[in-house]
């Protein structure tokens, strides 16, 4: 069984859309698989996905309720097979929680998934418009589903450690 960590920096919009569609994707496949998401920083520890988040998760079939957001702890290495961030910020974040420490946890942008490279990173729509946060769910369901065929098939979901 994979486990699967997805980190954004407050565990409000990327990181728990993450969740929500891979938790989707796995009834819909009957994927035998872990799933969890966290923030790097305490700003949310504890509330609900941002109201934006969840009405543009809900309006693509993706329920987030029950979500809550917690702030990934250096535990998670060990907890977790996969390390996915939403950007290079939160990378270095998770980095700088390593502290050279030897995990077992491979750890990789999100984006690394996508083949044509057509993006560097999870935007944070937090500051954006209703459109902003459509597009982040369709790179994040992207991005989720290419994890689900790999998984399926049984591939390595990450090809390149990014550290």
């Amino acid at each position: 069984m994979h486990k699967i960590l997805f980190v954004c920096l407050g565990n409000i919009c990327r990181s728990p859309l993450a969740e929500g569609i891979m938790l989707d994707l796995k009834q819909k496949h009957n994927l035998n698989i872990q799933i969890d998401s966290a923030g790097t920083s305490s700003f949310h520890i504890g509330e609900a996905p941002d109201p934006r988040t969840i009405k543009n998760a809900k309006k693509n079939g993706v329920d987030l309720s029950q979500l809550v957001a917690r702030q990934f702890v250096e535990s998670d290495f060990d907890e977790f097979d996969f390390i996915f961030a939403m950007d290079q910020s939160n990378l270095t974040n998770i980095a700088d929680l390593m502290n050279n420490k030897i995990n077992k946890a491979q750890i990789a942008l999100l984006t690394d998934l996508l083949h044509d490279n057509s993006a560097q990173k999870v935007p944070d729509p937090y500051y954006g418009t209703a459109q902003d946060f459509e597009a982040v769910f369709q790179l994040v369901l992207r991005c989720c589903e290419i994890l689900t065929e790999r998984i399926k098939n049984k591939r390595p979901l990450i090809h390149q450690k990014s550290f």
